[in-house]
C-alpha cells in the first residue's frame, strides 16, 4: 500500500508526459517485432524529442483606477464649527429679511389707511414710465370708456409726432426753423401734459369714484378738444400757421411741394380723428357723471371745501 501511494500528486514532475508520443512519452527509442511467414522482423521507431517544461511569467498587477478611469477628487469637508457658523449667518439673514418684509407691510398698511395708493410703474412693458392697469383697477362697466380715453392719449401722441415730421419736411423745403421749434414744443409739452392734466385724473376718478376729479377732467379735457380742433384747421395766426399740420397749410403747400402737402393732409386727418374721439369720450363721461349722481356729490364736496376755506 505504501508503494502505491508513495508519490505526492501535488508534486511537480520533472518532465511532462506528452500523451501523443509513443512509449508513454518518455522520449526513448523503442522497437516492435512482427512474425510473418516464419520469420521475425524488427521495426524500430524514432524517439520523440523531449518536451521541456514551460512556465508563463505572471501578469503585472492592474492599476487602482483600471476599472474606474476617472481620477478621484478630494473634497475637503467643512468642520462642525464652520457649519455652525454658516448656519448662524443664514439665520441672521433670514431674520433680517423678515424684519424688512414686516416694515414694508407696515408702511403699506399705513399708506392704505391714509388713503395713499402706491402705484408701481408698469407701462410700457419694455420701459415702464407710468402706472396703468385698467383690467384690475377700473370697474368692469367703465373699462371700455377708459380704454377709449387711453386711445385718445396715444392718438394725441402720434398726431403730435407726425406734426413734427410734416413741419420738418416743410422746414427742409422752405428753410423756416421757427415752425419746427414750435412743433417740438407742442410734442414735448403736450404729451406729458395730457397724461398729467386729464388722463390721470380720469383714471383716478374712475378708480376711486371721486367727484372733484371728474370736474378737473372736464375742464382740462375741453381745452384738449379745443387744441385738437385748432390744430386740424391751423389758421395763420402763429408763424403763418405752418407749425401745425392742418387743412389750411396743407392747401397752401400742396401746390408748391406735393410731398410736403401730403404730409400736412395726413396730419389734418389725424387731428380730425383725435377731435372726434375726444368729443365722444367727454360725452360718455358726462353721461356717466350725471347718471351716477356724482354731480350732486361734487356740489356737496365743493360747498364743504368753501366752508373749510372760510373757517
Amino acid at each position: 500500500m505504501a508503494g502505491r501511494y508513495d508519490q505526492n500528486p501535488f508534486d511537480e514532475e520533472e518532465e511532462e508526459v506528452n500523451p501523443f508520443s509513443d512509449g508513454g512519452g518518455r522520449g526513448k527509442a523503442g522497437g516492435q517485432s512482427t512474425f510473418t511467414g516464419g520469420s521475425f522482423y524488427t521495426t524500430t521507431t524514432a524517439s520523440a524529442p523531449p518536451v521541456t517544461k514551460s512556465r508563463l511569467s505572471p501578469l503585472p498587477p492592474e492599476p487602482a483606477d483600471f476599472y474606474n478611469p476617472t481620477a478621484s477628487i478630494d473634497i475637503p469637508l467643512d468642520s462642525a464649527s464652520d457649519l455652525k457658523k454658516k448656519e448662524r449667518e443664514l439665520q441672521a439673514k433670514e431674520a433680517e429679511l423678515k424684519r424688512r418684509e414686516q416694515e414694508v407691510r407696515r408702511r403699506e398698511e399705513a399708506a392704505a389707511r391714509a388713503g395713499i395708493v402706491l402705484e408701481e410703474k408698469n407701462w410700457p412693458p419694455f420701459f415702464p414710465i407710468i402706472h396703468h392697469d385698467i383690467a384690475n383697477e377700473i370697474p368692469i362697466h367703465l373699462q371700455k370708456l377708459q380704454y377709449v380715453a387711453f386711445t385718445t392719449l396715444l392718438g394725441l401722441t402720434f398726431a403730435l409726432f407726425w406734426n413734427i415730421v410734416a413741419v420738418t419736411a416743410a422746414w427742409i423745403r422752405n428753410g423756416d426753423p421757427r415752425s419746427w421749434f414750435l412743433a417740438i414744443i407742442y410734442f414735448v409739452s403736450g404729451v406729458p401734459g395730457a397724461y398729467v392734466l386729464w388722463y390721470r385724473p380720469l383714471y383716478r376718478a374712475f378708480r376711486k369714484e371721486s367727484a372733484l376729479r371728474f370736474g378737473w377732467f372736464f375742464l382740462i379735457y375741453l381745452i384738449h378738444i379745443a387744441f385738437c380742433i385748432f390744430a386740424s384747421v391751423a389758421p395763420p395766426i402763429v408763424f403763418r400757421g405752418r407749425s401745425l399740420a392742418g387743412i389750411l397749410p396743407a392747401i397752401d403747400l400742396i401746390g408748391d411741394h406735393v410731398i410736403v402737402g401730403v404730409f400736412y393732409f395726413i396730419g389734418f386727418g389725424l387731428f380730425c380723428i383725435e377731435s372726434m374721439l375726444s368729443i365722444w369720450v367727454i360725452q360718455q363721461v358726462y353721461m356717466y357723471f350725471r347718471g351716477s349722481g356724482r354731480a350732486a356729490q361734487m356740489k356737496r364736496e365743493a360747498a364743504q371745501g368753501v366752508m373749510r376755506a372760510a373757517i
